[in-house]
C-alpha cells in the first residue's frame, strides 16, 4: 500500500512538473512570438545618410528589404550599412534596441561582435606586418614569450587561417568559450598555454577562438602596447571608428539582447540572452562595433590605403594546407565566389554570431562594396541572406 502510494505521489510530481514546464513555455512562447512588428510598412527607422545619389533606389529597395526582416523574422532590432568605394552611401537602424522601453536602433547602435572581430585583429597584425613589426612567418614565441614552445612550431599566419591546432580541451567540448574572467590578456593566454596542439600546424583547418587570443597577444607583443590602445590609434581613430572598442561591457547601449528559446527542443520564440563574460576574448570576440564602422574597415580592405596592395592580396588568398589543398579561410576572412546580379564575384567576409546577437561584414572587392548588418538576436538566419539581397540591388546599380 505504501508502495502504491509513494508511485501514486511521484506521478502526480512528474505530471506537475510537465503541466509547470508546459505553462512556462506557453507563457514565453506567447509572450516571445508576439510579433514585436506586425506591419513591416511601420517598422520605425532611424536613417544617417540623408542623400543616397545615384543608389537612391537601391537603397529604397534595401529598406523595403529590411523592414520585409524585421517583420517577419520577428527582429525587435535590426542596424545595416552599405559603403561604394570607400563612401558610406546608406545607414539605418530598424525597430528597438529595447522592444520593452522603445528605445530606437540608430546607426550609432553598438553590437557585440562575437567571431566577427577576427578581421579587425587581422588588420591591426597586417599593419604592423606593413611596418616591418611583424613576421607573420616567424614563431610566435618571439611576441608572446609567455606561450611555450610545442611539439611543433606555431606561427602567425597559421594562428590566423586557423590551421594552427590550437584548442583548448575540456571534455568532448573542444574550443568552448572560455567561461573564466580574465583581468589581462596574460591571463587569457596562460587559459590555453599549457595544453598541446590538437594537430600539426597546417594540416588541418578547424575554426579556434584560442587561436585569435593568441593572436590578440601577438599584436599587443609587436606594437609593444596594450590590444585594446593600440587597435584605437593605429586602425580605428584613422579608420574614423568612432564607435568600435574593445570590450567587456555587458549593457550595449540599452540593447536588450535576445535568444532563442526552445522547450522539449521546440523552438518557440526569444528571450533575454544570458550575458557571458568576454574578459578573456580581446581580439577573438570582444569587439564592439556599428555596422556604419565595420562598412569602414571593410572598406580599408578592399584599396591600398592603411595596408599596402600586396598585404590586402594576402589577407584575402584562402590558406593552403600542407597537403596542398586549399581551405575558405584566408587570414581571418571567409573568402568563396557568389552571384551578385547575375555575375560570378568573389567575397570576402566573416559572420559573428555571439550571444543575443547576429552580425555580418561582407565584402565584394570585384564591386567596390562593402556591406555589414546586424540584428539584437543570436542567430538571427536572414542577417546573411539579407546582405546578400543588399549586395544585389546594389550591383545592378553597379553594372548599369
Amino acid at each position: 500500500m505504501r508502495s502504491t502510494r509513494w508511485r501514486a505521489e511521484a506521478a502526480l510530481a512528474v505530471l506537475f512538473t510537465v503541466l509547470m514546464v508546459v505553462v512556462g513555455g506557453g507563457a514565453v512562447w506567447l509572450s516571445s512570438t508576439s510579433p514585436v512588428q506586425e506591419d513591416a510598412a511601420a517598422v520605425p527607422s532611424n536613417a544617417a545618410v540623408a542623400d543616397a545619389g545615384r543608389y537612391a533606389r537601391s537603397v529604397e529597395e534595401s529598406r523595403r528589404l529590411a523592414r520585409a526582416l524585421v517583420a517577419g523574422d520577428n527582429l525587435p532590432g535590426f542596424s545595416v550599412a552599405v559603403a561604394v568605394d570607400g563612401a558610406i552611401v546608406w545607414a539605418e537602424g530598424f525597430g528597438w534596441a529595447d522592444a520593452d522601453r522603445r528605445t530606437p536602433v540608430t546607426p550609432l547602435t553598438r553590437f557585440r561582435l562575437g567571431a566577427l572581430s577576427k578581421p579587425l585583429t587581422a588588420v591591426a597584425a597586417a599593419l604592423l606586418r606593413d611596418r616591418g613589426r611583424l613576421d607573420l612567418d616567424a614563431p610566435v614565441q618571439r611576441y608572446v614569450p609567455a606561450y611555450p614552445k610545442k611539439q611543433w612550431t606555431v606561427t602567425t599566419r597559421q594562428l590566423m587561417g586557423d590551421v594552427a591546432g590550437i584548442h583548448r580541451i575540456r571534455g568532448d567540448n573542444n574550443d568552448a568559450m572560455p567561461v573564466e574572467h580574465c583581468a589581462s590578456l596574460d591571463e587569457a593566454v596562460a587559459l590555453f598555454a599549457g595544453d598541446p596542439l590538437l594537430f600539426e600546424p597546417g594540416t588541418q583547418h578547424r575554426y579556434s577562438i584560442y587561436g585569435w587570443i593568441l593572436v590578440s597577444a601577438v599584436v599587443a607583443g609587436a606594437s609593444g602596447e596594450p590590444l585594446a590602445r593600440f587597435m584605437a590609434r593605429q586602425v580605428f581613430e584613422p579608420l574614423a571608428m568612432e564607435r568600435t572598442v574593445v570590450s567587456e561591457t555587458r549593457d550595449l547601449d540599452g540593447v536588450t539582447a535576445l535568444s532563442p528559446h526552445s522547450v522539449f527542443g521546440k523552438r518557440l520564440g526569444v528571450q533575454k540572452a544570458r550575458r557571458p563574460d568576454y574578459s578573456c576574448l580581446a581580439g577573438a570576440g570582444a569587439f564592439l562595433s556599428t555596422p556604419t564602422d565595420l562598412v569602414r574597415l571593410g572598406s580599408a580592405a578592399l584599396k591600398p590605403g592603411l595596408l599596402k596592395a600586396e598585404t590586402i592580396a594576402d589577407l584575402q588568398t584562402p590558406t593552403r594546407l600542407v597537403s596542398g589543398a586549399s581551405t575558405t579561410y584566408a587570414l581571418g576572412w571567409t573568402v568563396r565566389s557568389t552571384l551578385v546580379a547575375g555575375r560570378a564575384v568573389r567575397i570576402v567576409s566573416h559572420r559573428g554570431s555571439p550571444w543575443g546577437g547576429s552580425v555580418s561584414l561582407l565584402t565584394f572587392p570585384d564591386l567596390g562594396l562593402a556591406i555589414a548588418a546586424a540584428a539584437n538576436v543570436t542567430d538571427a538566419s536572414g542577417v546573411n541572406p539579407f546582405a546578400l539581397q543588399v549586395a544585389d540591388a546594389f550591383a545592378r546599380k553597379e553594372l548599369q
